[in-house]
């Protein structure tokens, strides 16, 4: 979800730390989205502070996301209530499929590629670093500076949207195609354009993490369901489940559906606890 959290990861990277703001994202996608209710600020920030932010980090996520458009402000009282925007309702629709379904991954592949090449100086890193979020959120690769590659071909409007938003369509060139024989093969386009080594690892750690965890109060519970959606979610910057065919028999696949079945397997328990502390019927 990079307009909501724009923090890319490179390649060579595992998923950045969480910060305050990516974990209150996720705490609004995960546990205010399916309830359509307000939620007090008070709420939020018993989560967050559960999930290891201060108060004052806390704070400031909220009112960060407040401007940016995620959620809206009204006063009950003393207290304030947020409730989410069509924005916010948006961008948790698409990007719960994206992270959280069995069927993102492709299984029947006609062999076509999306391309795009938008070259970017290097004096504009905060574009730079807003286009290459948006563009590995998007599951696109990266072989060659100033390429971009992703066998997800019906993103090209989601990548054009972001390439238009930062002023970049004038320089971009993309198309949709398949290899030629001049060139490097598949196998090597996917090594150069994806660390699937460094996702294997980020995986396994999670795996360690979570895996046959106990958990010994509804608090540790619902904490770390909301650490392992998050974890998830910036996973999708590594990890863009490429078709099966380009990666036989990769761990990294079985150890997200792993994941996913123990996020699947708390939800019930987490909202539960959710709703006794935020106050929802």
């Amino acid at each position: 979800m990079p307009d909501a959290d724009p923090t890319p990861t490179s390649t060579k990277d595992t998923p950045a730390s969480p910060s305050a703001r990516s974990a209150l994202i996720t705490v609004l996608g995960e546990l205010v989205e399916p309830y359509g209710q307000p939620v007090r600020t008070a709420a939020l920030l018993y989560v967050l502070n559960g999930l290891g932010f201060g108060a004052h980090a806390g704070r400031q996520a909220v009112a960060r996301t407040g401007s940016a458009g995620l959620i809206a402000a009204q006063r009950a009282g003393r207290e304030t209530l947020w409730t989410l925007t069509d924005k916010a309702h948006r961008l948790f629709s698409e990007g719960d499929v994206r992270v959280f379904s069995t069927d993102v991954d492709i299984t029947q592949w006609d062999g076509r590629w999306l391309v795009v090449n938008v070259p970017i100086p290097e004096s504009h890193r905060s574009t730079r670093k807003k286009l290459y979020a948006a563009l590995r959120w998007a599951g696109f690769g990266n072989p060659t500076p100033g390429v971009w590659v992703t066998p997800h071909t019906g993103r090209a409007g989601e990548a054009a949207k972001a390439i238009d938003s930062l002023g970049l369509t004038a320089n971009t060139v993309s198309f949709i195609g398949t290899t030629a024989v001049a060139g490097i093969s598949e196998e090597e386009l996917v090594r150069r354009s994806w660390d699937l080594g460094a996702a294997e690892d980020a995986y396994d750690e999670l795996l360690e993490r979570f895996d046959s965890r106990h958990y010994g109060s509804d608090d540790e519970l619902l904490f770390a369901h909301v650490e392992l959606a998050d974890a998830l979610r910036r996973m999708t910057y590594m990890d863009p489940r490429l078709p099966e065919i380009l990666l036989p028999d990769w761990r990294g696949q079985r150890a997200a559906k792993r994941l996913r079945d123990l996020r699947a397997e708390s939800t019930h328990a987490a909202h539960a606890h959710w709703r006794r502390i935020a106050g929802i019927d």
